[in-house]
């Protein structure tokens, strides 16, 4: 089946819609001025991504604004930055200031025509509250680590994906998945049999605020930005 022809298109909100590395790096300004030394974007980043995993497969029960309090304070001791609660509570909250990407809203309306729309996303439900009007389209369903218990890229968090394909009564291959993450993402999504589209949001570039795949993480078809895959798929139109 070509790409094309995917009835249901599901979609990491973070990284792929949401420009969650300026988010991220915008909700650090505070601590880097307090921090004894500079600290890079790029080293921001990678720190970032270290911690979050870490949080992440430590312990999957506490939503996600709990994993960013977590990472905050632990990017706090590695910068010899004296600890602050406050702080740390106001990093989380800064979720609701994360972007969309400049094509999002547009490339959303284009994929929703004759399809289904649904986030798999590692946010909770209130981080996803806030961040759906920036959307632009309503979600034919929304998967959130919160409601499955656990982060992606757990098997659990595609096998229920898979599930809610077969609530909408339409077969496995119907779904293509969309995602920026190589780790978060498409190496779990092949693990599943799910098809997978690489929207490759750095160009090609190593690093940001996701940890390092696997070797050889395949993919579907890869496209630099979500207003390249719209202009691929069009709307859905049925044979």
């Amino acid at each position: 089946m070509a790409p094309r022809d995917a009835q249901i298109l599901s979609f990491d909100c973070f990284g792929t819609l949401i420009d969650w590395e300026s988010g991220i790096w915008a909700a650090l300004a505070p601590l880097l001025a307090r921090a004894p030394r500079p600290v890079t974007r790029e080293d921001a980043l990678a720190a970032f991504a270290r911690l979050e995993t870490a949080a992440e497969h430590a312990d999957p029960a506490p939503p996600y604004a709990a994993v960013l309090q977590a990472v905050h304070a632990g990017l706090s001791r590695e910068w010899n930055v004296t600890a602050d609660a406050a702080a740390d509570h106001a990093f989380a909250a800064a979720i609701a200031d994360w972007p969309a990407f400049p094509d999002t809203v547009a490339a959303l309306r284009v994929l929703g025509q004759g399809r289904r729309l649904v986030i798999l996303s590692n946010v909770d439900r209130a981080g996803f509250a806030v961040t759906l009007p920036k959307l632009g389209v309503t979600f034919d369903a929304v998967l959130t680590a919160e409601e499955i218990g656990s982060y992606k890229p757990d098997p659990r968090n595609f096998a229920a994906l898979r599930a809610r394909v077969a609530a909408f009564g339409l077969p496995p291959g119907a779904l293509l998945h969309v995602a920026q993450s190589l780790f978060h993402d498409h190496a779990p999504a092949d693990a599943a049999g799910i098809r997978s589209v690489w929207i490759d949001r750095r160009g090609g570039a190593p690093g940001g605020a996701t940890a390092a795949p696997p070797p050889g993480v395949r993919y579907d078809l890869r496209c630099a930005s979500l207003a390249e895959f719209a202009a691929v798929m069009g709307p859905f139109t049925a044979g």
